[in-house]
């Protein structure tokens, strides 16, 4: 009789749902399961603190549209990966957390580290379950897999008594299971045709891409509705789903596509405060809104016609409806006019991007990155500045190749983002562009990324502070001690500790060698760049998220 420890049913059951990779930080009382994902043959990345590793294996299965999978030890272990699990829901990317308790047998009487964990996760996840047996692991572990990709993909929380998972059985006794074979939710053809004269005899038709369209892999799709002459509007990480340099995109424009819309055709997006819930719409605007979740449809706008389907499906059907139509906006100037709204606002902004002042622009910092990135690179942008920079200024051509704070702004994503993404896809560059807070709230990550093999790019415009000293000077007395204020560190000096790339820049000229260095040098790097701490984002450059 062959027997195998839960660890290995674990990793088994992961192998055969086609998921090859495990983060987490090395902790009783899974320790088998780590060494169960070892012994089969799974990557193990073991990180620093769990929320780093949480947010990795998030960025990870987002880009590989599987759960990215954490494992935690039990007690703080577990309330350290409560932020990734909020983060992973609210923001729709896959993540399942494993988490190690208390020996079923000292429960109540005060055992180490015991804490009711799977009431501490029930708020901040799509799904939450514990093991009841060895032999149940393969099925507990399918299900949690299930549950976070099922509809709208996002956290889920799976308990491991420490009993559990140590206990050796038969293997016959512990059965593996293969993932099943679902089909997409197709829409109902009345709502499509009527989505469709919708969009035909509009004036100002506009399309709103959001992560689920990104998600569902339908850019060609809606790239197809676009070509018909109707603008489209992305929400921030939905950025690429259709190529960024696509004549009708409008995210330079958008205020003037939302509110001036007649008809507003939204794909796999929530109306929420990213599309200002409904308030920038003109009264008298049709919306249509097609999502996998029906309780979206009574959300944060009039929605007129709800479509439950995927996204890709639903942007399918729709234009084999609308083909041979000639939409009634194709006479008039709704678009010229969003486009020429785009070039001045995009105008506007040329003289900071080419900006040679001394203390440097952080506009120029990210027109020089813009500049030297290939194409397919993965972007991921945090930072209260930086962050509305890049989101301006930067361009994206790849599905789902742009990352950054989310539906919950959450701070401290940008550097294991950019980490998680290396990771899954390390034939391309994984750069990220990220203020000195945002990096320094995370930078040890450059240690596992190293040590795991992962050359990721980042890019630290350093404003020595939280919004630079913005918030400082504003919200604080004359000569206050710095609390939004930080240090000018030199976060290049982390990077040598690893054995990587730096570089530190100081004059504008030398912002674009030192990134080539950086991309050339064929190791995890850090350019550091010290700009302006008065500088901000210009007034309306926000208009790009």
């Amino acid at each position: 009789m062959a027997e195998i420890h839960g660890g290995q049913i674990a990793a088994r059951q992961l192998q055969a749902l086609g998921i090859d990779t495990l983060f987490g930080v090395v902790a009783g009382p899974m320790i088998e399961l780590f060494a169960g994902g070892q012994s089969e043959g799974m990557r193990v990345i073991g990180g620093r603190h769990e929320m780093n590793a949480g947010f990795m294996a998030s960025a990870w299965g987002w880009q590989k549209k599987k759960p990215g999978i954490l494992v935690a030890g039990s007690g703080p272990a577990v309330t350290n990966c409560l932020t990734p699990l909020y983060v992973a829901t609210e923001s729709a990317m896959p993540l399942v957390v494993l988490g190690g308790s208390a020996f079923s047998n000292t429960t109540g009487f005060g055992a180490f580290q015991e804490l009711d964990q799977v009431a501490a996760a029930k708020p901040v996840s799509k799904w939450t379950g514990r093991v009841d047996s060895t032999e149940r692991i393969g099925e507990w572990v399918r299900l949690a897999v299930g549950k976070a990709l099922d509809g709208r993909p996002g956290g889920v929380y799976l308990d491991f008594p420490g009993d559990v998972v140590g206990r050796a059985v038969d293997e016959n006794s512990a059965p593996i299971r293969p993932a099943p074979e679902i089909t997409l939710p197709r829409p109902d053809q009345n709502a499509v045709d009527r989505t469709a004269e919708l969009l035909a005899n509009a004036e100002r038709p506009l399309i709103l891409i959001g992560k689920g369209a990104a998600w569902a892999d339908a850019g060609g799709a809606i790239g197809q509705l676009a070509d018909l002459g109707i603008p489209y509007v992305c929400a921030p990480m939905a950025r690429g789903t259709i190529p960024d340099d696509h004549p009708n995109f409008a995210n330079a424009a958008r205020s003037l596509a939302i509110g001036g819309a007649d008809v507003i055709v939204m794909f796999g997006g929530r109306f929420n405060w990213i599309y200002g819930l409904g308030k920038r719409f003109s009264p008298d605007t049709k919306i249509v809104q097609v999502d996998v979740e029906p309780e979206e449809m009574t959300s944060g706008a009039p929605v007129d016609i709800g479509i439950v389907a995927d996204a890709r499906v639903t942007a399918e059907s729709l234009g084999s409806t609308l083909k041979g139509l000639k939409l009634r906006c194709a006479g008039g100037d709704w678009l010229s006019s969003i486009q020429e709204k785009s070039r001045r606002n995009e105008e506007s902004a040329r003289a900071a991007l080419t900006d040679n002042s001394i203390p440097i622009n952080p506009y120029r910092v990210v027109a020089e990155v813009k500049d030297a990135i290939p194409r397919d690179a993965i972007v991921t942008a945090e930072g209260e500045t930086t962050m509305g920079i890049a989101r301006a200024m930067v361009p994206s051509f790849v599905n789902r190749s742009r990352l950054n704070a989310g539906t919950t702004g959450c701070m401290g994503v940008g550097a294991p983002y950019t980490v998680g993404s290396a990771l899954a896809c390390p034939d391309r560059l994984s750069v990220g562009i990220l203020g000195d807070y945002a990096f320094g709230s995370a930078a040890m990550v450059v240690e596992t990324a190293t040590r795991v093999g992962a050359k990721p790019v980042f890019v630290v415009v350093n404003n020595e502070g939280i919004a630079g000293h913005m918030l400082q000077d504003a919200m604080l007395p004359p000569d206050s001690p710095p609390i939004a204020a930080l240090l000018p560190a030199r976060y290049d000096k982390i990077a040598e500790m690893v054995d990587g790339h730096s570089e530190h820049v100081e004059q504008p000229d030398l912002i674009r060698p030192a990134i080539d260095r950086a991309l050339a040098s064929g190791k995890l790097a850090v350019v550091h760049v010290k700009v302006d701490p008065k500088a901000s984002r210009m007034s309306g450059s926000n208009y790009l998220q």
